[in-house]
């Protein structure tokens, strides 16, 4: 394990017709959607292993089999997500994980490009005495988002799903006076042209 002290806390959904990648079923169906949420899961999980402890939060509850699989990791728990919108479920996520962890590292299942080396360089930042360490996304939202110490206002009057986010929360760690440090920016799939992008990337749908 290489950064024991650290979680990372992935935020997943069960992979269920009509509940993921919403945005895609008019164009593939509700079917194929659930399956191509669940391959990207599966592939940041597996990017994951050896890391850090891993928190996998989920919603609506921890019993899908995919969860259940992924639980029998050893560096690996199940919490189930909190009610709220999604910058009050992250918080709560991240004031427990801090109750027992020098950092904490935030990420979704649905970026292909999330790489390995990615955690290791923000995880890095954050044993080097960093305050916080931020994934831009490309669509103006963000991949990752990591900090040694809890503040409410990074999840507080964010309008989540816009362009807007990463933006609003880069003037919240300078509000906060903390130091951080950015990845370059990377692409998640959530739209048509971006299942267009993955498909090209070579992790297509089996």
């Amino acid at each position: 394990m290489q950064f024991p002290d650290s979680r990372i806390l992935l935020f997943a959904k069960a992979p269920e017709p009509g509940q993921v990648k919403t945005r895609l079923i008019p164009a593939i169906g509700p079917q194929q959607a659930a399956h191509l949420y669940a391959e990207l899961l599966k592939g940041v999980l597996e990017r994951l292993s050896g890391l850090a402890p891993l928190q996998l939060w989920c919603a609506p509850d921890t019993r899908h089999p995919l969860f259940r699989r992924a639980a029998e990791a050893s560096s690996t728990t199940l919490h189930q997500q909190s009610q709220g919108d999604l910058g009050e479920r992250m918080a709560d996520a991240a004031r427990h994980a801090l109750k027992e962890a020098r950092s904490v590292l935030l990420i979704g299942g649905d970026c292909p490009v999330l790489e390995r080396a990615h955690l290791e360089q923000a995880l890095s930042w954050l044993d080097e005495g960093a305050d916080a360490a931020l994934g831009p996304a490309e669509d103006g939202g963000y991949v990752l988002l990591g900090f040694r110490h809890y503040a409410a206002t990074l999840f507080e009057h964010i309008p989540w799903g816009t362009d807007l986010v990463c933006r609003l929360t880069r003037q919240r760690l300078s509000s906060l006076d903390w130091s951080w440090r950015e990845l370059d920016p990377l692409w998640d799939v959530d739209r048509v042209e971006d299942l267009l992008r993955y498909q090209e990337f070579g992790r297509k749908p089996s």
